[in-house]
C-alpha cells in the first residue's frame, strides 16, 4: 500500500488496498471475537453482533490503523520515528507499531487524558508531551515537535493508511456474520467509521452503516445534517475517545457512505457501559457504549428505519465495540 496522501483530501480507498492492508497487519492483531448476549438482545429488540475490539492488542481498534500506517513506512521514515497526537487509544498504538518496527514514538497528549491511558502509552516505550484539552492545541503540539525532530506524523483519522486499517475491523465482522442489516460504530474523528463504512458495505454493499456520537461532542451529526464540515474544539463528554473533529478525508467518505448519525446522551452511555460489564462480562470503555447506546432506546431501531426483517425475523445488528481502556476504581 502506498504511502502517498497521508493529509488532505485524498482518492478513494480501493478495495484492494484494504485487503493489503488486512494482509499487513493480519500477522501483529487479534482477529477479535464476535460476541452475543440473549439478554442484551431482548432489551434491544433485535440479534446483536459486538465486534469485541476492547479485546484487541492494545484494548482498542487503534493497533489496526498504527500497524498498517507505520509497517507501510520506508526505512528512511522510520530512521525519523513517528509523532502523532491523541487522546490515549491511538497514543497507545503508535506507541506499541512503533516498538514493533523498532523506531520512537513522540506522542502528544491532553493534560486531561485518563492516566490508565497515559501508563500504557509510556508502557509501550512513547515519548509523552502533555498540551493542552482542546483541537488546536493537540495539532500545533504535534506539528511543533515534527518540525524539531524531524519525525514522520501519524494523523489519528486522516491518513488513508489508518482508516484502510481501521476498514478491518467491519470487514473481518462481516466474514463472520454475512447477514447483517446494519452496523452501528463510534465516530470522533471519522477513522473508524469511515473504515467501517468501506469495510462493510466493500464486503455487503446494501448494508446500513450509521455513526453513534455523544450529544455533547455532536460535531459529526451537525456535520452530516448541514452537508458541511463542523468543528468541536473541545467537549466535556465522558466518552473521551470522541472527543475529535472530522477532517475532510473522513467526512467526504461518511458523506458519500454513512446513512446517518445517532446521538446519544451521557446517562445513556453510562447505562450501556453497564449494560455490557453486567450482562456480557466484558470490560468496555464509554466511547465503546456510544455503539450500543442507540439501539436501547424505545424508538432505537425505528431510529435506523429496520424495526423488522423483511419477514425473517428480528434486524440482525453488529456493534463495533471499540475499546476497553477504562479506568476502574473502587
Amino acid at each position: 500500500m502506498a504511502a502517498a496522501n497521508p493529509a488532505g483530501t485524498a482518492a478513494p480507498i480501493e478495495w484492494k488496498i484494504i485487503v493489503e492492508a488486512h494482509e499487513r497487519i493480519r500477522p501483529r492483531i487479534h482477529r477479535t471475537p464476535v460476541l452475543t448476549s440473549e439478554s442484551l438482545d431482548a432489551l434491544a429488540g433485535a440479534r446483536l453482533y459486538f465486534k469485541c475490539e476492547n479485546l484487541q492488542k492494545t484494548g482498542s481498534f487503534k493497533i489496526r490503523g498504527a500497524t498498517n500506517a507505520i509497517f507501510s513506512l520506508t526505512d528512511e521514515d522510520v530512521r525519523r520515528g513517528v509523532v502523532t497526537h491523541s487522546s490515549g487509544n491511538h497514543a497507545a498504538a503508535v506507541a506499541c507499531a512503533a516498538r514493533w518496527r523498532g523506531t520512537t514514538a513522540s506522542i502528544v497528549m491532553p493534560k486531561n487524558a485518563p492516566a490508565v491511558k497515559c501508563r500504557a502509552v509510556e508502557s509501550y516505550g512513547g515519548k509523552i508531551t502533555f498540551c493542552e484539552p482542546n483541537v488546536t492545541s493537540r495539532a500545533e503540539t504535534a506539528s511543533r515537535i515534527q518540525a524539531e525532530t524531524g519525525a514522520v506524523m501519524i494523523h489519528p483519522y486522516d491518513d488513508d493508511r489508518i482508516i484502510a486499517g481501521q476498514s478491518t475491523a467491519a470487514k473481518e465482522l462481516l466474514e463472520d456474520i454475512s447477514d447483517l442489516d446494519a452496523v452501528l460504530s463510534p465516530v470522533s474523528g471519522g477513522g473508524l467509521l469511515s473504515g467501517t463504512c468501506l469495510g462493510a458495505k466493500g464486503t455487503k454493499p446494501g448494508l446500513k452503516v450509521y455513526g453513534c456520537e455523544p450529544e455533547r461532542a455532536d460535531d459529526a451529526y451537525r456535520s452530516w445534517k448541514s452537508g458541511k464540515l463542523q468543528t468541536l474544539e473541545s467537549s466535556d463528554t465522558i466518552a473521551d475517545g470522541l472527543r475529535a473533529s472530522l477532517a475532510p478525508r473522513t467526512f467526504a467518505i461518511l458523506q458519500k457512505l454513512l446513512d446517518g448519525v445517532l446521538l446519544v446522551s451521557e446517562a445513556e452511555i453510562v447505562a450501556a457501559m453497564k449494560l455490557i460489564w453486567e450482562r456480557m462480562k466484558i470490560v468496555i470503555e464509554p466511547s465503546s457504549a456510544v455503539a450500543l447506546a442507540p439501539i436501547l432506546r424505545s424508538s432505537g431501531l425505528q431510529e435506523i428505519a429496520m424495526a423488522q426483517r423483511r419477514g425473517d425475523g428480528p434486524a440482525k445488528v453488529g456493534i463495533i465495540l471499540s475499546g476497553g481502556n477504562v479506568e476502574l476504581k473502587l
